[in-house]
């Protein structure tokens, strides 16, 4: 049977190949496990990176929320007295209200964006040849700004309640489900979608600039290193620099979709994006207004989005772990 094949081999002119064996059903069903297991494996990452980090930063993001949808200045001293004063007057787990529904928005938020990116970096890669390897800079930008709205599209009442559990008393939202009965009884439920526009539009810059930052920044470590993998400080450093950049490039938005979202709970009748921002410009100026509690994001943003890409990618890599000492093992 060996000489047959050396013949074979022998016969094929310079240039022909021997044809390939045609998939079997068994390399079929493996590569739709692989395929599986992989999405599997971001959607769990993600979800696990999304809630660690919110978490971690939930005091602030609240802070932060009640500045922008007020009309009092922002400075670190008010900011710091806001967190105390809750603190003394409400106890210390207040300091986190509103967590759950973060918790229930960013969960499947973090899980769909997370997956969605490597579905998109995947795809991306094999239409511009670059499978398996660093996107070129547009379609990695590209991957995380379509990561992000999708993730945005499918999750966006549950950050509206989040908002409005943030800014209200205890009394006025028992719970998430309240939240969303009441909001759909007095408000009717296209309030749901309040914000949406602005949400999107500061979604594609915020999205696309921190996982192109992150993977950027990953390709230049490992091009002047030449170690494959950044330490754990230093995904710390990248996933910083990212949401530095991509927070400061979407933070107007980021204002008027809450003050958008709040509408119904503040008294305000915010109707257009660019009506809000005229609002806004007129009553507190543009940069007292636009950017107010941007300082605390440069604080908070640098530090959730630090925790959360070094999370997802601690994560899958220990599930790679996992999976390849089970495999090992039979």
């Amino acid at each position: 049977m060996g000489s047959g094949v050396q013949e074979q081999r022998a016969s094929l002119t310079q240039g022909e190949v021997l044809p390939r064996a045609s998939s079997t059903p068994s390399d079929v069903n493996y590569e739709g496990l692989k395929h599986t297991r992989s999405v599997l494996n971001s959607l769990f990452s993600g979800a696990l990176a999304g809630a660690v980090a919110k978490t971690a930063v939930a005091p602030l993001d609240r802070t932060k929320i009640i500045f922008q949808v007020s009309s009092a200045r922002f400075s670190a001293k008010e900011a710091y007295r806001l967190i105390y004063r809750t603190y003394l007057q409400n106890g210390f787990f207040s300091l986190w209200r509103g967590n759950s529904a973060t918790m229930v928005r960013v969960i499947p938020y973090a899980a769909i964006q997370f997956c969605a990116h490597e579905q998109y970096k995947t795809l991306l890669g094999g239409y511009y040849g670059f499978q398996g390897k660093a996107l070129p800079p547009f379609p990695r930008l590209l991957a995380g700004s379509m990561a992000g709205t999708t993730a945005a599209m499918l999750t966006y009442p549950l950050d509206m309640v989040r908002a409005r559990m943030a800014v209200t008393p205890k009394e006025m939202y028992s719970n998430i489900l309240h939240v969303f009965v009441r909001i759909s009884r007095e408000e009717g439920l296209k309030t749901l979608y309040r914000g949406f526009t602005p949400t999107i539009l500061g979604v594609v810059p915020y999205a696309g600039l921190s996982f192109f930052t992150y993977e950027t920044l990953k390709k230049l470590h490992a091009e002047q290193s030449g170690r494959p993998q950044p330490y754990s400080y230093e995904r710390l450093a990248f996933g910083a620099c990212a949401g530095l950049i991509g927070q400061s490039a979407s933070y107007p938005l980021d204002v008027v979709r809450r003050r958008m979202q709040t509408a119904g709970v503040t008294g305000h009748t915010y109707g257009t994006i660019l009506g809000t921002m005229r609002e806004i410009v007129s009553e507190e100026g543009f940069v007292r207004g636009l950017y107010k509690g941007l300082s605390m994001n440069w604080v908070k943003g640098p530090i959730a989005v630090g925790i959360s890409f070094t999370t997802f990618d601690l994560t899958q890599i220990l599930l790679r772990k996992l999976h390849q000492m089970g495999y090992t093992a039979r």
